[in-house]
Protein backbone atom coordinates (compact mmCIF):
# COMPACT_ATOMS: atom_id res chain seq x y z
CA UNK A 1 0.00 0.00 0.00
CA UNK A 2 1.26 3.76 -1.07
CA UNK A 3 2.37 5.61 1.92
CA UNK A 4 4.22 8.71 2.82
CA UNK A 5 7.16 6.30 3.40
CA UNK A 6 7.11 4.53 0.01
CA UNK A 7 5.06 0.94 -0.83
CA UNK A 8 6.93 -0.40 1.97
CA UNK A 9 8.52 -2.84 -0.35
CA UNK A 10 11.94 -2.05 1.83
CA UNK A 11 9.89 -2.77 4.96
CA UNK A 12 8.42 -6.05 4.07
CA UNK A 13 11.75 -7.61 2.64
CA UNK A 14 13.15 -6.10 6.36
CA UNK A 15 10.46 -7.96 7.83
CA UNK A 16 10.88 -11.46 6.36
CA UNK A 17 15.04 -10.91 7.36
CA UNK A 18 14.31 -9.81 10.80
CA UNK A 19 11.56 -12.66 11.71
CA UNK A 20 14.33 -15.07 10.47
CA UNK A 21 16.80 -14.14 12.25
CA UNK A 22 15.96 -12.37 15.09
CA UNK A 23 17.59 -13.99 17.89
CA UNK A 24 18.90 -11.38 20.00
CA UNK A 25 21.22 -11.59 23.28
CA UNK A 26 19.94 -8.31 24.37
CA UNK A 27 17.00 -7.33 26.42
CA UNK A 28 13.83 -5.57 24.77
CA UNK A 29 14.94 -2.68 27.22
CA UNK A 30 18.35 -2.11 25.63
CA UNK A 31 17.30 -3.20 22.21
CA UNK A 32 14.51 -0.13 22.55
CA UNK A 33 17.54 2.24 23.57
CA UNK A 34 20.18 1.26 21.28
CA UNK A 35 18.15 0.82 18.13
CA UNK A 36 18.06 4.92 17.22
CA UNK A 37 21.51 5.13 17.35
CA UNK A 38 22.30 2.02 15.22
CA UNK A 39 19.82 3.63 12.70
CA UNK A 40 21.25 6.88 13.05
CA UNK A 41 24.50 5.72 12.80
CA UNK A 42 24.23 3.38 9.80
CA UNK A 43 22.21 5.99 7.38
CA UNK A 44 24.99 8.24 8.23
CA UNK A 45 27.87 5.62 6.92
CA UNK A 46 25.88 4.69 4.03
CA UNK A 47 25.37 8.56 2.97
CA UNK A 48 29.15 9.10 3.71
CA UNK A 49 30.00 6.01 1.75
CA UNK A 50 27.68 7.10 -1.30
CA UNK A 51 28.91 10.53 -1.09
CA UNK A 52 32.44 9.02 -1.10
CA UNK A 53 31.97 7.04 -4.09
CA UNK A 54 30.34 9.30 -5.84
CA UNK A 55 32.76 12.44 -5.44
CA UNK A 56 36.11 10.97 -5.73
CA UNK A 57 36.54 10.08 -1.90
CA UNK A 58 38.80 12.20 0.05
CA UNK A 59 40.00 14.75 -2.07
CA UNK A 60 36.25 14.94 -3.30
CA UNK A 61 34.70 15.41 -0.05
CA UNK A 62 37.52 18.12 0.72
CA UNK A 63 36.43 20.03 -2.73
CA UNK A 64 32.49 19.84 -1.53
CA UNK A 65 33.47 21.77 1.65
CA UNK A 66 34.25 18.76 4.72
CA UNK A 67 36.63 19.43 6.19
CA UNK A 68 40.04 17.07 7.14
CA UNK A 69 39.24 16.01 10.79
CA UNK A 70 35.85 15.45 9.55
CA UNK A 71 36.76 13.08 7.18
CA UNK A 72 39.08 11.59 8.81
CA UNK A 73 36.61 10.53 11.76
CA UNK A 74 33.92 9.32 9.97
CA UNK A 75 36.65 7.25 7.93
CA UNK A 76 37.40 6.23 11.65
CA UNK A 77 33.93 5.23 12.47
CA UNK A 78 32.88 3.89 8.89
CA UNK A 79 36.27 1.71 9.85
CA UNK A 80 34.98 0.68 13.42
CA UNK A 81 31.55 -0.24 11.77
CA UNK A 82 31.90 -1.96 8.99
CA UNK A 83 35.09 -3.45 9.32
CA UNK A 84 37.12 -1.60 6.82
CA UNK A 85 37.69 1.58 3.93
CA UNK A 86 34.85 3.10 2.42
CA UNK A 87 37.05 2.11 -1.03
CA UNK A 88 36.99 -1.27 -0.21
CA UNK A 89 33.53 -1.53 1.21
CA UNK A 90 30.96 -3.26 -0.94
CA UNK A 91 27.29 -3.03 -0.15
CA UNK A 92 25.45 -6.23 -1.58
CA UNK A 93 22.36 -4.77 -3.46
CA UNK A 94 23.71 -1.26 -4.11
CA UNK A 95 24.82 -0.56 -7.12
CA UNK A 96 26.51 3.23 -8.29
CA UNK A 97 26.96 4.59 -11.74
CA UNK A 98 29.18 7.31 -10.92
CA UNK A 99 29.72 8.24 -14.44
CA UNK A 100 25.67 9.34 -14.26
CA UNK A 101 25.65 11.10 -11.62
CA UNK A 102 28.21 12.95 -13.18
CA UNK A 103 26.52 13.63 -15.93
CA UNK A 104 23.29 14.38 -14.05
CA UNK A 105 25.20 16.58 -11.77
CA UNK A 106 26.82 19.47 -14.79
Amino acid sequence: MESPEGKGIARRTWDRYASAVNRSPMSPYLQQVLKPYGATAAADMVGFWVVWHLEGGFEGLLELGMSRATIYRKVKRFRQITGTHPDEFTMPGVTLDVGEYLRQKR
